[in-house]
């Protein structure tokens, strides 16, 4: 932006600049742009208008504010394929991103009446409840509640989930996913769960709700995944019959 466009909003033409650089690598994801300060006096323009070019891009995803420290740049957002199954760790390592669980909750509860009808078991059978939240390179990623029939993986109990994948698990006990269903919706978390993802409570996140079944076609897992919209997109693939 060596040169003003009048014909053009000030604070769009700074956005695209800023844009350009970081799509170009001059501004790395993990580091600070440079001040609002530095930008008016770089091109002559005001505070202001450099502030609503920032918004822009902090409101699109690419740049991040952290109070008292700056505005960051914010790395690719990981794409999810939603015709593809697979769990965290691989699509994370498939991204070349190091993947992290952390356990919040892991306990038995009794399948009650929802439950017993998604996974076509009696309500009084136990299925395991486990909530955790998921890093990407150490920066938190999704929030994730899986509910898996304890006749599935009987001894799940005694299995360390930040060491294994529920994938891995599954490959313990033979089982083969084959399908699933999945949903995506736009909601907002209560404050505790958006304080872990570290967001507020007015930013949406994504919601994704699988049902995967099995080759035998018995569902084998439900699992609700909250991810922030930041760090996420994802693709749909459509072929003509």
């Amino acid at each position: 932006m060596s040169e003003i466009n009048y014909k053009s909003p000030i604070y769009l033409q700074l956005r695209e600049v800023v844009r350009t650089k970081i799509e170009d690598g001059d501004y790395q994801p993990g580091t600070a742009i440079p001040s609002e300060n530095e930008f008016a006096e770089t091109y002559g323009i005001h505070r202001l208008t450099v502030r609503s070019a920032i918004d822009a891009l902090v409101h699109e995803g690419m740049l991040k504010r952290v109070q008292g420290k700056g505005v960051f740049v914010v790395g690719s957002k990981v794409e999810r394929d939603l015709e593809t199954l697979g769990g965290f760790t691989q699509t994370m390592s498939e991204k070349k991103a190091k993947p992290t669980t952390k356990i919040l909750s892991k306990s038995l509860r009794k399948a009650g009446p929802i439950f017993s009808l998604v996974f076509s078991i009696d309500k009084e059978d136990d299925i395991y409840y486990i909530k955790r939240l998921l890093l990407a390179d150490g920066e938190p990623f999704s929030l994730e509640e899986v509910y898996i029939p304890q006749y599935i993986c009987p001894k799940l109990s005694g299995i360390d989930l930040s060491v294994f994948s529920i994938y891995e698990v599954y490959d313990f006990y033979g089982i083969k996913l084959d399908a699933a269903e999945q949903t995506l919706d736009l909601v907002h978390l209560e404050q505790k769960d958006a304080r872990m993802l570290e967001i507020d409570t007015e930013t949406a996140v994504f919601l994704f709700e699988c049902t995967s079944k099995d080759i035998e076609g018995r569902v084998i897992e439900f699992a609700r995944t909250y991810t922030r919209s930041d760090k996420c997109n994802f693709s749909v693939n459509f072929n003509r019959e």
